[in-house]
């Protein structure tokens, strides 16, 4: 039977420092029927000549160009529109992926037949020396367990689009990752994890999921105008997820 195709959908802005390595580790996969959308988002330094020698390369890899900037969202609901695979998985360019992810969380989903997955990951510096910290996560999660924080690392997603038909990320400019999974999960699907480490998450100084006030309030916007949740039941949601990001900041995983 022959192998569904996965679609890596990868935004791009500036990322020559750290996206070769990135590359490097989708095509460094045991399950090798995938294809790799990087949509660079009017990068200023050299992305695009930069990730058009790995797509002359590997024609596995494609580089769409967005003509004005418009930030992820925009760009990763670009690769979305242009994916062919039954299954979308999502990939920064700043992280990494063990070698045997897809092939274990393909066949995890292929035999149970879920829509939505996701995976323990590992942190690592930003010059990639990996850390003794790794994200662990739970068996499953519904929409409300969801609500109360974002245990869904974006580089460990994957969707099966032929279940939940076409996604989209809310244009909001952080968070959207989140708000699609609470889309998916509020139709009444559950998503299912294993925890088993299977990426390697890059912690980059100045970046906006790096500040905890901004994230923060990205989280509580999605509650109130993506989520329209009212006033009393936000701020139940909030309680929950600054508990949350509280032990996963200062306890040990």
């Amino acid at each position: 039977m022959a192998k569904p195709l996965v679609s890596i959908i990868t935004p791009s802005y500036n990322s020559t420092k750290y996206i070769g390595d990135t590359i490097a580790s989708v095509q460094a996969q045991t399950y090798d029927h995938w294809e790799m959308i990087i949509v660079d988002d009017c990068s200023k330094d050299n992305s695009r000549e930069y990730i058009k020698g790995f797509a002359e390369a590997d024609p596995r890899i494609r580089l769409i160009e967005l003509e004005v900037n418009s930030g992820a969202a925009v760009a990763r609901n670009t690769a979305i529109n242009n994916a062919k695979g039954k299954y979308a998985a999502f990939l920064d360019s700043d992280d990494l992926w063990f070698p045997e992810k897809l092939e274990k969380q393909i066949a995890f989903m292929e035999e149970k037949g879920y829509a939505l997955t996701y995976s323990a990951y590992q942190l690592m510096q930003e010059n990639g020396e990996k850390l003794d910290r790794f994200i662990n996560v739970p068996d499953e999660v519904t929409y409300k367990d969801l609500l109360k924080g974002n245990i869904i690392g974006c580089l460990t997603a994957i969707v099966n689009i032929e279940k939940t038909g076409h996604i989209e990320m809310p244009n909001i400019r952080t968070r959207q990752d989140y708000a699609l999974w609470l889309s998916i999960l509020k139709r009444g699907f559950t998503a299912y994890g294993m925890n088993e480490v299977l990426a390697c998450y890059r912690l980059v100084p100045g970046s906006i999921s790096s500040n905890k006030v901004k994230m923060a309030k990205q989280n509580w916007k999605v509650y109130r105008e993506v989520e329209k949740l009212n006033l009393f039941y936000s701020a139940y949601c909030f309680c929950g997820y600054a508990w949350n990001a509280v032990k996963k900041t200062y306890l040990k995983q």
